[in-house]
């Protein structure tokens, strides 16, 4: 007897072909497809019948430039999907690497699943990530004139510029920012005997 999860793996295979990977983890299943086909893989994985993923739960960017602790050497931006098909109670992770590190560039899947929107525009906003064919690719949760992104893993924890109200002007300014960089590093109590009675 074939398990639920075994039954999914072989459909993904046969929809999506050579080109994807497939691996098995804690019971999910994660499908890595080029950044090339990602657009022909999403419309696949939403129409083919044994699949029917018809629902997207989740997109994110995810930027890897720090990933195992400095030993990844792949790409650098990837876009990570969650799928649901209702009709077959199965979800699917679907990841795609972005060829390009200086400039991610991936097709945009709001014309397959509407709910994108606002998932590509967070991470265009956060990742620098573009999606192309986007009809309104701006910022969603920063500021219009904020400069950078983020959650890039190179940018800085106190950011570059900062804003405040300034009542002489009556209206919010921008500023380098002023705030020193420190390290606080907690105080760590040894004691033989902590934690027993």
């Amino acid at each position: 007897m074939t398990s639920k999860l075994e039954t999914l793996e072989r459909a993904l295979q046969a929809a999506l072909g050579e080109g994807a990977v497939i691996s098995s983890a804690l019971g999910e299943l994660t499908v890595v497809v080029p950044a090339a086909g990602y657009l022909a893989a999403m419309q696949t994985l939403r129409d083919d019948p044994a699949l029917q993923f018809d629902q997207l739960i989740d997109l994110c960017g995810v930027d890897y430039s720090t990933y195992g602790e400095g030993t990844w050497e792949g790409p650098r931006f990837a876009a990570v999907s969650h799928l649901l098909s209702i009709a077959h109670n199965w979800r699917v992770r679907v990841r795609a690497f972005a060829p390009d590190d200086e400039m991610p560039v991936f097709a945009s899947v709001t014309g397959i699943w509407r709910a994108a929107n606002w998932y590509e525009r967070e991470a265009f906003d956060l990742f620098g990530i573009l999606f192309e064919g986007h009809n309104d690719l701006r910022r969603i949760l920063t500021d219009y004139g904020f400069i950078g992104h983020p959650f890039r893993k190179d940018f800085p924890i106190s950011g570059y510029v900062e804003m405040r109200y300034d009542p002489e002007q009556k209206r919010v300014i921008y500023q380098p920012v002023t705030i020193e960089p420190r390290e606080i590093i907690p105080r760590v109590i040894r004691e033989e005997t902590y934690g027993m009675k």
